[in-house]
C-alpha cells in the first residue's frame, strides 16, 4: 500500500516537472506582440477630405493611409510609395526627425514627367507624414512668361532701333528733301508696326488670363465679317487682292464682340500677308450643329506639313521675311487661339504648300440663334 501511494506521488511529481518544463520552454519562444502603429483619427479625418496628395508611412514603409489624389496622381499603389525619390525623402526624416522640403522631378506610369514640391515631417515616433503638391503647371507657366518677355524684347527691339537709325539718317539729310520723305515714310512704317505690336501684346496678356467673359452677348457674325474686311481693304488693294465673302447670313454666336472681331480681323489679316498679288481671300460662315464656323480661306505660301502645329506659336513666322516687309507681329494667331479657348471654341487649319492654306475659327452659337 505505501509502495503504491509513493509511486503516484512519483508520478504526480514527475508530470508537475515536464508541464513546468514545457510552461517555461514557451514563455522562453514566445516572441511578444507589438502593437500595429494606428494613425491618429484626426489625422486619417484630414487625409479623407484633402485635395492635395498625402501619405502616412510606418515603420516598414508600409502606406498606412493615403489621400485618394495620392493613389490618382501614382504617388502610392497598394501599401507601397512607388515614387523613389519620395522613399529617400522620408528615409531622411525617419533617421534624424527633421522637417524636410524638396523640389523633385518625378515620372511613371500615366503621370508623365512632373515636377511637384514634397513636404515630409515626422508624425509622432513613429510615423512620417509626406505632402506632395503638383508644381507642374505652375513651372510651365512661368516657363511660357519668361519665353514671352525674352521675345517681346527681342521684337521692340527691331522697330526702335529702326526709328533710331531712320532718325539719324534724316538729320544727316536734311539738306536732301527726297531722302528726307523717304526716311519719313520708313519711320511711320515702323512705328506703325511698333503700335501694333503693343496693342497685340497687350491683348494677348489680356486674354492669357483667363478671365471668364463677362456679360456674353449675341454677336452677328456678319458684322464681324463686315468689320474685319473693312479694315484690311486697304492692304488688299494695295496688293491686288480680291476680299470676297459667302455663306450662311444671319447667324450668331455668343460671346464677346471685340474679342471675336479682332479674332476675325486677325485671320484675315494674316492671309493677306500671306497671299501673292492679285489673289483672292474668301470669308465664309457656316452653321455646323452647335457652332458657327467662320473660315478664311488663301491662296498663299501654304504652311509646310512639319510647321502646320507650330502656326498659333507666339511669334513664330512661317516666311519671316515676308512678315518683316509687311510689318507682322507673330502674334495673330496667337490671339485667336486664345479668344476661341476663351469661348469655349476652337481653331483648325488645313494647308498644303504652294496652294494656300484654310483657317477656321469654330464658336458655340448663341442660344438665339440656335432656336432659329
Amino acid at each position: 500500500m505505501q509502495a503504491a501511494l509513493a509511486a503516484l506521488i512519483g508520478a504526480v511529481v514527475a508530470g508537475g516537472a515536464v508541464l513546468a518544463w514545457h510552461i517555461s520552454d514557451r514563455q522562453q519562444h514566445t516572441v511578444p506582440e507589438v502593437a500595429e502603429p494606428v494613425v491618429p483619427t484626426g489625422v486619417a479625418t484630414v487625409l479623407s477630405v484633402l485635395r492635395s496628395s498625402a501619405v502616412v508611412v510606418g515603420e516598414d514603409d508600409q502606406v498606412l493611409k493615403a489621400s485618394a489624389p495620392a493613389y490618382a496622381f501614382g504617388l502610392v499603389r497598394g501599401h507601397e510609395m512607388v515614387v523613389r525619390e519620395l522613399r529617400e525623402l522620408v528615409h531622411d526624416v525617419r533617421r534624424d526627425g527633421q522637417i524636410r522640403e524638396s523640389e523633385m522631378e518625378i515620372s511613371g506610369s500615366g503621370i508623365g514627367n512632373r515636377t511637384v514640391t514634397a513636404r515630409v515631417a515626422p508624425l509622432g515616433s513613429r510615423l512620417v507624414l509626406a505632402l506632395v503638391e503638383d508644381r507642374t503647371r505652375e513651372k510651365r507657366v512661368e516657363a511660357v512668361r519668361r519665353d514671352f518677355v525674352a521675345n517681346v524684347s527681342h521684337e521692340l527691339k527691331t522697330p526702335v532701333g529702326a526709328i533710331r537709325l531712320l532718325a539719324e539718317a534724316v538729320g544727316d539729310a536734311s539738306d536732301d528733301p527726297e531722302a528726307v520723305k523717304r526716311f519719313a515714310g520708313r519711320m511711320l512704317t515702323e512705328s506703325d508696326r511698333l503700335s501694333k505690336l503693343v496693342q497685340q501684346v497687350i491683348e494677348l496678356s489680356r486674354l492669357q488670363g483667363d478671365d471668364p467673359l463677362e456679360a456674353p452677348v449675341p454677336v452677328a457674325v456678319d458684322d464681324v465679317i463686315a468689320l474685319a474686311v473693312d479694315t484690311s481693304k486697304i492692304d488688299a488693294d494695295s496688293r491686288g487682292i480680291e476680299l470676297a465673302t459667302g455663306g450662311t447670313p444671319g447667324l450668331k454666336v455668343l460671346g464677346n464682340d471685340q474679342q471675336i472681331a479682332a479674332a476675325v480681323a486677325n485671320l484675315v489679316a494674316n492671309a493677306i500677308a500671306y497671299s501673292e498679288p492679285d489673289s483672292t481671300v474668301l470669308v465664309t460662315r457656316k452653321l455646323e450643329e452647335d457652332a458657327v464656323e467662320i473660315s478664311v480661306v488663301d491662296q498663299g505660301i501654304g504652311i509646310p506639313a512639319d510647321e502646320v502645329d507650330r502656326v498659333f506659336e507666339r511669334f513664330y513666322r512661317v516666311d519671316p521675311a515676308r512678315h518683316r516687309s509687311t510689318g507682322g507681329t507673330g502674334l495673330g494667331l496667337s490671339i485667336v487661339k486664345h479668344v476661341a479657348a476663351t469661348h469655349g471654341g476652337d481653331v483648325r487649319v488645313w494647308s498644303v504648300e504652294g496652294q494656300g492654306s484654310t483657317f477656321t475659327l469654330s464658336l458655340p452659337r448663341s442660344n438665339q440663334e440656335a432656336s432659329r
